[in-house]
């Protein structure tokens, strides 16, 4: 009996989520085809130009905007910013400095304070039990 390898493929939006691009913007044979994994490995190892450009110039997908601008996705919507941007438009965005993105980066700084004391908290719960664990 002989074994059969599938190559594993993907849809064009998911390796486009996997580089960090925005779907719309790479060119219709990327969009039109799927990929393989091995297509998506050396598309990471060796970016051709296209993928370059992209990365630098955009437009940039929600996540790459908001990680950007140091807000979350949820925070892009709030201020109102649904569309995606080029990198020269993230630039003029931090210039104006905007109240709302003033605000959504104030509420993002508070949770990752918040994160890192849980983690910290959860540590240190962690390290008690095993101190506890160690006297028994």
């Amino acid at each position: 009996m002989t074994s059969h390898q599938n190559t594993q493929t993907m849809k064009p939006a998911t390796a486009a989520k996997k580089l960090g691009v925005y779907l719309e913007a790479t060119p219709a044979e990327f969009r039109e085809g799927v990929v393989s994994r091995s297509e998506l490995s050396a598309l990471q190892a060796d970016p051709p130009q296209w993928l370059q450009d992209l990365r630098r110039n955009g437009p940039h997908p929600r996540p790459v905007v908001a990680a950007k601008l140091g807000v979350s996705i949820a925070g892009l919507a709030r201020g109102g910013v649904t569309e995606a941007l080029t990198t020269e438009q993230i630039e003029e965005l931090k210039q104006e400095s905007p109240e709302w993105l003033q605000r959504e980066r104030a509420t993002q700084a508070e949770v990752r304070k918040e994160t890192v004391r849980i983690k910290e908290m959860h540590a240190e719960k962690a390290a008690k039990a095993a101190q506890k664990d160690d006297k028994t």
